[in-house]
């Protein structure tokens, strides 16, 4: 059954639905790290209109830190998927590359942020403002593999107000803070 996140960030709250039942793993992930606190206190970290919002580099959590963009959870640490199976993320704090459901990149979607490389997605996401194809993991035209698995179910206004916002090398210029996310 799919679940609901709240998002409260400085400039208000927005919610998504997480896609438990087609992407269990990186959807558990994302609620094992929402529901632990691991996300309060981190800052946008980039933001760029007509494209999209990455957010969940523990560095964020400075707003002008040089680091911003390459953190992640802890490595070795477990988790349970949104289906009730045990994981355990590898030595860079990753899960497994969950590419198994053709959803796209579409304006407010959730979609998990990663190098390039297999299994290096972790803690960052981005959510899309604009309908962002390329970045799906069945577009052969890039090599771009970023799955899907949630969806802004209230507030995309306030998603797009803040990929709207002063920036500074794609950085706000005036923070934005999550305050919490929690899933129910």
């Amino acid at each position: 059954m799919n679940k609901i996140a709240t998002f409260t960030t400085s400039m208000g709250t927005f919610k998504a639905e997480l896609y438990c039942d087609t992407l269990p793993i990186t959807a558990g992930n994302f609620i094992d790290l929402a529901n632990s606190g691991f996300y309060d206190g981190i800052h946008f970290h980039r933001v760029i209109p007509d494209f999209m919002n990455q957010f969940g580099c523990p560095y964020a959590k400075n707003p002008n830190s040089n680091r911003a963009g390459t953190g992640g959870p802890d490595a070795g640490t477990p988790f349970q998927s949104a289906d009730g199976k045990s994981f355990t993320r590898n030595n860079d704090g990753c899960i497994p590359d969950e590419l198994t459901q053709r959803i796209t990149n579409d304006v407010g979607t959730l979609s998990m942020a990663n190098t390039g490389r297999p299994e290096s997605g972790g803690s960052q996401f981005f959510i899309n403002v604009s309908h962002n194809s390329f970045l799906d993991w069945f577009d052969k035209s890039t090599p771009s593999a970023h799955p899907v698995f949630g969806k802004v179910v209230e507030g995309i206004d306030l998603v797009k107000k803040i990929s709207n916002v002063s920036t500074r090398n794609d950085n706000p210029v005036i923070p934005i803070k999550m305050i919490s996310i929690r899933v129910e």
